[in-house]
């Protein structure tokens, strides 16, 4: 098995720290539905800002507040504006690889999405393969 990624947010922005709370990350449940991001699944956090690293789980929030607060001892990794990208994974079969077809979104500053895009890649055989980013129209057509 391997582990892949299955669903990211890329370059969506913080909208608030909250230290006084249990944990997690807060997200608009429409972005995270949109590429399949589930309420207490486990993320990866990367900040573009800073560098920091995390893992933490993820909560819904307002349904289109395109919130992303970092919440606990996560909101010591971040300042509202920061520049972060959300990556959920899983682990499949390395033949399965090429079936994958993980979602991301792209932001605006604002949060809104920009685009809506596609990771794919092609099994070449003999151990080789193709990778591309498609957007969403892209996709439909394949």
């Amino acid at each position: 098995m391997i582990k892949v990624v299955r669903a990211k947010l890329h370059g969506i922005r913080v909208t608030d720290a909250n230290l006084n709370y249990q944990g997690s990350i807060t997200l608009d449940p429409e972005q995270c539905e949109a590429v399949g991001i589930l309420p207490l699944e486990f993320v990866e956090i990367w900040n573009k800002n800073s560098g920091a690293r995390i893992s933490t789980y993820v909560i819904y929030g307002e349904r289109g507040s395109r919130a992303c607060v970092l919440n606990g001892s996560a909101a010591r990794t971040c300042q509202i504006g920061d520049e972060i990208i959300i990556a959920a994974s899983w682990y499949c079969q390395p033949t399965e690889i090429a079936t994958l077809k993980p979602r991301v979104l792209t932001f605006h500053p604002d949060n809104r999405v920009d685009k809506t895009l596609c990771y794919d890649v092609a099994d070449h055989g003999d151990g080789r393969y193709g990778f591309r980013i498609l957007e969403l129209d892209e996709v439909e057509a394949v």
